[in-house]
């Protein structure tokens, strides 16, 4: 197939996803184009050796990568924040010449956004579409701190609904990362039989952590994004909680939040609590093989109960055990699978509940989890599991238009 990858992320941005389906489809034989923005993510600067201009193409290896420009923001002013989702919707779709022999549009929702070009493309017999949906629409914008006022939150939805429900329809296949964000994208137009569930996936060659858990301290990483809807507050405030007993949390990473969480922590006295910042991605195995947990945490959102974040899959793909506060698909997905604990949302009794629970456990007992715990990643949520599941959808999107074509 021709592919055409169409994402507001891709490398040298932390955008591992769609970067690793063009490599992967690439090494199969598929004919693979990138249509992106300028990196700026997460800073919401352009990155050093990048000046915008409205055209330019590189080569990552035999993959061609097209970029437009947008307006480079990651800030938590919804105005400009708007402004850098449209910018690149609005620039992105006036490379329809670059879409031309696709036989297949792969479209990495992060935000809706990037569908905008695909989807009026449709309109002049341009290839199907398939969406890859990673958090719903509007209800990560309008559930947000973001959107506050609740006359905006009724313009943005009465503009965006009858749009997304356009999109959903229009698509030749939908991917929701979690079976709940399926059932949500059925009932909002997306055809049923053309939607399903690919869980996100991490590395597959991450070294196994193979030691057992230290008797002395138990060492618990929260590691990517430090954002408000990562729910930091509360881990500092179960952190306090857990003070009497050995415990240490080490939060890695950076984001509009971090200067709040970490005035809390100072001026609740919290001993137990180190802010590393951000590390190269490639420091990462040595981080995880040196903890026994990993937290996963998000805000008592509605659309949160059918996601699954990444940091689940790139904990679990090390061998290391979660403690996680969010609720609905990862919180069954965790009990059912036995691969950590889970605590109720925004409660930092609940959650330091679970640390001493991890804390206590004998060294044989950890052991046992942390081989469940690799187990589950390699048969559930593995690289090449998920890739092929997205080559699968692609591949019949692609068949069924050529299939109305003839």
């Amino acid at each position: 197939m021709k592919v055409l990858i169409v994402s507001q992320y891709y490398p040298p941005e932390r955008s591992r996803i769609p970067a690793e389906i063009a490599q992967e489809l690439n090494a199969k034989g598929h004919d693979v184009r990138v249509l992106t923005g300028y990196p700026n993510y997460p800073e919401g600067k352009i990155f050093p050796g990048y000046k915008q201009k409205w055209r330019s193409k590189e080569q990552h290896d035999e993959v061609e990568v097209l970029r437009v420009p947008l307006w480079a923001d990651h800030s938590t002013s919804p105005l400009r924040r708007i402004l850098n989702y449209m910018s690149f919707a609005f620039t992105s779709a006036t490379a329809s010449g670059f879409a031309k022999e696709a036989d297949v549009i792969y479209v990495y929702a992060t935000q809706m956004t990037p569908a905008l070009g695909p989807w009026l493309w449709k309109r002049f017999r341009a290839a199907p579409y398939v969406l890859h949906v990673q958090d719903l629409w509007p209800d990560s914008i309008l559930e947000s701190s973001m959107i506050a006022n609740s006359k905006v939150g009724r313009i943005i939805r009465t503009v965006l609904d009858p749009w997304l429900r356009s999109v959903y329809s229009g698509a030749a296949g939908v991917i929701g990362i979690a079976p709940t964000m399926v059932k949500t994208l059925v009932k909002r137009g997306s055809d049923e039989n053309k939607t399903v569930a690919v869980y996100n996936w991490a590395d597959d060659s991450a070294p196994d952590k193979s030691t057992e858990k230290s008797s002395e301290r138990t060492e618990i990483l929260f590691a990517g994004n430090i954002g408000d809807m990562q729910d930091l507050e509360t881990v500092v405030r179960a952190a306090k909680l857990v003070e009497d007993i050995p415990i240490r949390i080490a939060i890695v990473g950076d984001g509009v939040a971090r200067d709040g969480v970490m005035t809390l922590a100072k001026e609740l006295g919290t001993t137990n609590v180190d802010f590393r910042g951000a590390v190269p991605r490639d420091e990462m195995p040595k981080i995880y093989s040196s903890v026994d947990f990993s937290l996963v945490t998000l805000r008592d959102l509605e659309a949160f109960r059918g996601t699954i974040p990444s940091k689940f899959q790139a904990s679990i793909a090390h061998g290391v055990p979660v403690i996680t506060t969010v609720q609905g698909d990862l919180r069954r997905l965790v009990e059912e699978h036995k691969v950590g604990f889970t605590a109720d949302v925004e409660d930092a009794e609940s959650l330091s509940q679970a640390m001493r629970s991890a804390h206590s456990m004998a060294s044989e007992e950890y052991s046992e989890l942390q081989k469940r715990t690799r187990n589950v990643y390699l048969d559930h949520f593995s690289r090449r599991a998920g890739i092929d599941a997205v080559e699968t959808v692609l591949t019949q999107a692609a068949s069924s238009s050529k299939n109305k074509d003839n």
